[in-house]
């Protein structure tokens, strides 16, 4: 295929203002030429100066220049002309004054023959109000040239903006979790800089989503792969066990290997909720008898942990109903309870607060735990990461950010802050199906 021509963005903005002023330049000389015609013709076919002029020339050919000079330099006044008489194979009019080119009037003028053998000349004085005005020929050039720049400027803005405008949009998009997009092709064939900066970036998106992709099937796989032997190394200590083997080290054993089961478990409900997004199964429900089953599963182990539950919940919002898959969303709140039971000292307390704000259904929940360095919040629902300068936990990185997907997927949203009196509260809110 043959390869266009590049035209740099430089030299297309260079080429298109000079352009625009010829263009401008050329434009406004054509109408004042144009002007200057019809003005011309409109004082060649005047009935009073045909007169005037039949009139002047009667009296040079009398003799009588003196009279003909004041006549014509009277009505010259009276209608705002320069009137000068010549004759058809002279150069000078009366009182032997040259005729050439008048300083005041470099346009040509009107001419209007007498059948004595004499011609009058006329054109508008340069106070008066002819269009031959040379104040009107300097504005009407500055307008033409105002207009055609101001137009070839929009013209290279609209050009700009809108592809940046679209690599931005689709910057946003991609952002947000669609890494399929792509710039437009008719900006990405463009053989400026625009162009290149579009290929770039759907080179730069393509390798990303790659890069993605893979993640996602690395871990899917790994988790998969290792959920079989995990099974088959349980029943193996629990038959351990059972043998008489050490029961302290079976124990031990044991529980690393349910640590291993839960984290693959976590990352495959990661990997479903990131890829199936919004396409899950969705059915009214209410999030407090969610919330309600989620606290009643977490009571033993808060009880262990000296830690009691404080939830406080609105009147409004135990009749609200949300559209979503029950098990996610319990899923997604065990997780986010968790998180709080593992930095909550013992004999502290965890606050959980339910209501309704502008038509969604808020759920907060804040520990008595140490709290968040602010670098670090924004990075809490990130896969893998940990926040261990404050917190120290004993989990993998996974309950927030596979919250944050199961809320992104019933179009909620969830955020984290540092509570005024310590700890971390971390905001949930999901759109209202009815009350």
């Amino acid at each position: 295929m043959k390869r266009r021509l590049a035209w740099p963005l430089f030299w297309r903005i260079f080429l298109l203002i000079w352009i625009a002023m010829a263009v401008a330049v050329l434009a406004s000389n054509m109408a004042i030429r144009e002007l200057t015609r019809q003005e011309r013709a409109q004082l060649e076919q005047r009935d009073d100066l045909a007169r005037l002029a039949r009139q002047a020339a009667e009296l040079e050919v009398a003799g009588e220049r003196r009279l003909a000079r004041r006549l014509l330099h009277q009505a010259g006044q009276r209608l705002e002309l320069h009137l000068i008489l010549l004759e058809e194979d002279g150069d000078t009019g009366p009182g032997g004054r040259s005729r050439g080119r008048h300083e005041r009037y470099p346009q040509r003028p009107a001419v209007i023959d007498t059948p004595q053998g004499y011609r009058l000349m006329a054109w508008p004085r340069g106070g008066g109000t002819g269009w031959l005005d040379p104040r009107l020929f300097r504005s009407f050039e500055l307008v033409t040239l105002f207009f055609v720049i101001t137009l070839a400027c929009w013209w290279i803005a609209r050009h700009i903006s809108r592809p940046l405008r679209q690599v931005e949009a689709t910057a946003q998009a991609i952002a947000q979790g669609d890494t399929a997009l792509r710039v437009s092709e008719s900006v990405a064939d463009r053989r400026d800089e625009i162009g290149a900066l579009a290929r770039a970036f759907n080179a730069m998106t393509a390798r990303l989503e790659t890069l993605l992709t893979r993640q996602r099937q690395l871990l899917r796989d790994v988790s998969h792969d290792l959920r079989t032997p995990l099974a088959r190394q349980r029943v193996a200590i629990e038959l351990a066990s059972d043998a008489g083997q050490d029961a302290e080290l079976m124990a031990t054993i044991l529980r690393q290997n349910e640590r291993l089961e839960a984290m693959t478990a976590q990352i495959l409900t990661l990997y479903r909720v990131s890829e199936k997004g919004e396409a899950i199964a969705r059915h009214p429900l209410s999030l407090v008898e969610v919330l309600e089953e989620v606290l009643n599963g977490a009571r033993d182990f808060a009880a262990q942990r000296g830690v009691a539950f404080q939830p406080s919940v609105s009147e409004r919002a135990r009749d609200a109903l949300l559209l979503g898959d029950r098990d996610l969303l319990h899923r997604a709140l065990d997780n986010v309870l968790q998180n709080a039971l593992d930095h909550t000292p013992s004999g502290g307390q965890i606050h959980i607060r339910v209501a309704l704000e502008e038509r969604r259904l808020v759920c907060e929940v804040r520990d008595e735990g140490p709290g968040v360095p602010d670098e670090d919040l924004a990075k809490l629902f990130e896969p893998f990461f940990r926040s261990d300068q404050a917190r120290g936990g004993q989990g993998w990185g996974l309950g927030l950010a596979i919250a944050h997907d199961i809320l992104k997927a019933h179009d909620g949203s969830i955020a984290a802050t540092n509570g005024d009196g310590g700890g971390l509260v971390v905001r949930m809110a999901w759109p209202l199906l009815t009350a």
